[in-house]
Formats: C-alpha cells, structure tokens, sequence
C-alpha cells in the first residue's frame, strides 16, 4: 500500500520524466508534443493580427499520451473528427459578492479602502483544511494582508503576531510601495521553508534634479506558513504589473515581465528558470538570450467605442485594447491563462479592465477561441466591478463539482479615473466547464485522434439528463476492437456528474488496452461532453494538477478522484 501511495504521489512527475528522456532533440512533454530544440521560441515583434494557430495543433503528435489530467476540448488537439459542436461557457458571479470587503482600519476609508487580490492568490492548503487568501490595502504605506475560510465563501482575518492585532503579513517600507504581486503554494517544494513563495513587484519614486526617477523591480519572499516572510532576492528591473507562475508539467518557473510595444502598447515577455532564484536575473546576459516577448492583445479583442474615452488619448495609451496582466495556472492537463484586458482609459470612470480566458497545452502558445469576458465589468454604477475586474494568483480552485474563480473589483467613482472602494468577489463554473462538445436530439459523434494510455478505467464528465452516451474503442485502422463495441457498452442515459465511469460488457476494465495506440468514438444525444480520462483505479482519480487545490485534494495534482 506503501508503494502505491508513492507511485500516486509521483505519477505525473514520472509520466513528464520518461517522456522528456524519449526526446531526440527538444523536449518532448507529457502529451506528446515536440518541443524545438531553442525554447523558448524567440519573438522579435508582436502584432496586432490575430493568434497563429499553435505548433501542436497544426501538426499534432501522431500519439497523444493522456495518462496526466482529464482531458479538455477547449481545442482541437484530442479530435480527429466530430459532427458535435462546441460550446465555450462562462462563470457565474456568486450572488454573496462580494466575498471579501475592506472593514477594517488598516484597510483603509471610504472610497480608499481595499481588500482586494491584485493577483496576489487564493489557495487551498491541505495541510491546514483552509481556503486561504492573500490581497494588497490600497492606502500608503501599502499592505498585503491574510485571510482564511473554511468554505472558500465566508473569509475570517485572523489577528496575527507580524503587525499584533491585524492579518497584515507584510508592510511596504518608506524607500518604495507595491503594486502588483503573486502568492503561490508550491506543494512540489522539498525545503518546508520554502514552501509559500511571493513575487511582489515594488515601485521607488524619488526626485533627482528636480525630475520624478521612477524604479519598478520584484522582491522573492519564501515563507513556512504563508504568515512569516523572509526576503530570499531582489530581481532585476521589470514592469508593475510582472506576475509569475509555475508550469509543472516542465519544471520551469515562469516570468510574465510587463512590458509594451508602440505597436500592441502593453504585453508580456517571457522568462523561464527551473530555479526560482535565478529566474529573477533576466537582465543577466544568459538570461537575455532566451528572454523574448511573448503575447499581447490583438484585433480579436473588441474594443468599447460606448466609452468616454480620451481623446485624444496619451501617448501611451494609443493602443486601444491591451493586455493589461496574465495570470496562468496548471488546470489537469492543460494551462489555463487569465488574460486582464484592457479596454482603453475613460475621462469619467477607472480602467475597465475585464478578464478572458486562454489555453496552452506547451506553456507558451495560446488558443484564446471565446474573446467575451469571462469575468466581465458591470454596467450599472455602484456595483463591485463597475470600475474593472482582475484574476487572482492560482486561477482557480476545485471545489466538489465546481471551479471557483476569485477576482477583484472596483466600484469606482463616476466622473474620475478612481478605482473607488476595492474588494474581492468569485464566480463559479463546472468543473473541466471551460468548453462542452454538444448534441441535440439527433445523435452526433466525436472520434478522438490515437491516444495511448496505461489507466485501465474510462471517466467522463457529461451533462445529459435528457440524453445518453456511448462509446467504443477503435484501432489504428479504424476498426472496433471488441469488446469494447459501442453496443456492449453500457450506455449512460439521463445522467449528469463531472465523473462517471464507462463500462463494457465481456470486460471488467481497459487493462488489454494499455500502452497500446488506439481511438475512443462516443456517440452522444442531447448532451454535453465536457472532458475524459483514463484513471489507474475505480475512484477516478485524474492525476492531473488541480491549480490552486481544493477541499479533499491532497497535493498538487488529483490522486483522490472520489
């Protein structure tokens, strides 16, 4: 029992282990895509037309491993043919928003005060059983305080010994204050000192010869509980609004330096380190050779020509739609990026920034196939997000059958570019809910692309209460392998849960199928198909990684399925 516990601990790190030893030359990942042999790949420009279709979607691999995470259809990676149709959904708003309001002194008055995850992060700790939050208090000197909830809903600022008597955990000092910041829990770090890293970015301002000189740089903390800090390194110079993730399925740390171009004004580069202390020289000569940019906005992003906007706008902000952050996150077997974008700046009202949602499947490239909100402003003066909305460090959470996505938001305060009072709300989605593969009353098919597998159990997360769904396995030539016939299957009819198991008649699991190329055919009617897996064992159990976690989650990835 011993060793199984270990093998379910490590799987995933094992899965990307083998198969980067399989490469020739570049990185082959865990699902099979080839990476070049100069990674990352060098950008010189950025431009204004729209995404390219990602490497790996224009020639796939001719297998696909799937034995890391549950598997997306937020592209075409997995599909060979479908007469299904997709469908993107969207996260509702929790009608308790917001969740986290500013009411305490150090937080700040009236339209100054704040509690709000400008990034910053919201993580489940297992060892704790604690949904935990971290956010910044606008009003200089500048704080990022500490809070937790037992049911991700409900928050609780315990009284701390840091500053006695509040949940503040650390307080900007005279020289310089913060602007943007990322909190991550890093469950794979072996030093329990190390267990809690932060990335604040700092800003000094100071008058020499009578001119402003700005400098903007990061600050490395590490800390055992999320309370105590102990400053680890300072970085090179960077943008405000610099943010920084973790991509396990390579081991890399990643950088998203703010940056701009006259072209797509603000946007990121790109910065990888298996070290996180050596990531933060990216102005190091070595570094500079792999530092390239990386994304911006583009034409796709529609622009709000309903706003009172500058005109004529300042120089800097000649851009009309802009990429304002990236906050990213592993999401079972894909990485799901939170695009801030930048609507343009109105005279009578602060930024609208919105968040949207995007994919990559090799931590660089992106698909971003649903350009609405995905965690949109409100039009009505006075509510929490009539000034502008912002992602949380980590993404999201898995929270039974749902994701839960925290942003903050600005009330704002009509006539002005001020953010007003700054608080922090969630809205909720199904969980793999980023995009379904649908069918109505007639019956549609999707046939996967050759897949390889080692699980022996096959789970899907589907909604068809008035429906059903089927499915069977094919060769590499196209043929029904039996008895795994889509007419021994036992079909699931008027059913809805994001993990349930497929079974066939004459086969107690797929084991015969294991390491071997193969196809998988549903056939579905008057549903919605949201993602598939092969599990180890019975209990579903997806050994892909689970973001920020979530309650019953015991690490980084999912190795308790049920």
């Amino acid at each position: 029992m011993r060793w199984r516990a270990a093998v379910g601990k490590w799987f995933p790190a094992l899965v990307v282990l083998c198969w980067v030893c399989r490469a020739g030359g570049g990185e082959t990942l865990y699902n099979g895509i080839e990476l070049p042999g100069t990674w990352p790949p060098k950008i010189k420009a950025l431009s204004r037309e729209p995404l390219e279709t990602p490497p790996y979607l224009v020639s796939p691999p001719a297998i696909i491993p799937i034995d890391v995470g549950r598997q997306l259809f937020v592209d075409d990676f997995l599909i060979e043919q479908t007469t299904l149709t997709r469908t993107h959904h969207l996260p509702v708003y929790h009608p308790a928003n917001p969740v986290l309001r500013p009411d305490k002194p150090w937080e700040g008055k009236g339209s100054a005060a704040a509690a709000m995850a400008f990034s910053d992060g919201v993580w489940f700790d297992p060892a704790d059983q604690l949904f935990k939050i971290w956010y910044m208090t606008h009003e200089r000197p500048r704080a990022t305080c500490y809070a937790t909830s037992r049911d991700g809903i409900h928050w609780d600022k315990p009284a701390l010994d840091v500053e006695p008597g509040t949940n503040v955990v650390l307080r900007d000092g005279p020289e310089a204050f913060r602007d943007s910041s990322t909190v991550w829990l890093d469950l794979e770090e072996k030093d329990p000192q190390r267990r809690y890293k932060m990335f604040p970015v700092y800003v000094e301002e100071k008058i020499v010869d009578g001119k402003t000189q700005v400098r903007k740089w990061m600050r490395i903390y590490f800390s055992p509980d999320g309370i105590h800090w102990t400053r680890a390194a300072e970085s090179d110079e960077c943008g405000d609004r610099t943010t920084v993730f973790r991509n396990p399925f390579r081991g890399k740390w990643v950088f998203g330096l703010r940056s701009g171009t006259p072209l797509v004004g603000r946007c990121r580069e790109y910065v990888e380190s298996a070290e996180v202390l050596e990531g933060a020289r990216w102005n190091s000569k070595e570094a500079k050779e792999k530092r390239t940019l990386w994304i911006g906005a583009d034409t796709l992003d529609p622009e709000r020509h309903d706003l009172n906007l500058f005109d004529p706008v300042p120089s800097y902000d000649q851009v009309p739609v802009q990429l304002y952050n990236l906050d990213c996150a592993p999401y079972e077997s894909v990485m799901v990026g939170l695009f801030t974008i930048w609507r343009g700046q109105p005279r009578d009202r602060g930024k609208p920034n919105e968040v949207c949602v995007g994919y990559s499947r090799d931590g660089f490239h992106w698909t971003r196939p649903d350009r609405r909100p995905f965690c949109p402003v409100s039009e009505k003066e006075g509510d929490w997000n009539w000034s502008n909305v912002q992602s949380a460090g980590g993404c999201c959470l898995v929270v039974g059958d749902q994701l839960y996505f925290y942003v903050s938001g600005r009330e704002g305060i009509k006539g002005t570019k001020s953010n007003g009072r700054c608080a922090t709300s969630l809205a909720t989605l199904r969980r793999d809910g980023f995009a379904s593969m649908d069918a109505g009353g007639s019956a549609g098919g999707l046939t996967t692309r050759l897949l390889e597998f080692s699980g022996n159990h096959l789970f899907v997360n589907v909604a068809a209460p008035q429906g059903s769904l089927r499915a069977e396995v094919l060769d590499e030539k196209g043929s029904v392998i039996a008895p795994f016939t889509a007419e021994n299957c036992q079909a699931l009819e008027h059913v809805d849960g994001t993990r349930i198991e497929l079974s066939w008649r004459g086969a107690t699991d797929l084991s015969a199928l294991a390491h071997r190329a193969v196809k998988l055919r549903f056939t579905l009617t008057q549903g919605a198909l949201y993602s598939f897996w092969m599990s180890p064992g019975s209990s579903g159990a997806s050994h892909g990684y689970v973001a920020a976690g979530g309650p019953g989650l015991t690490g980084a990835t999912d190795t308790v399925g049920k």
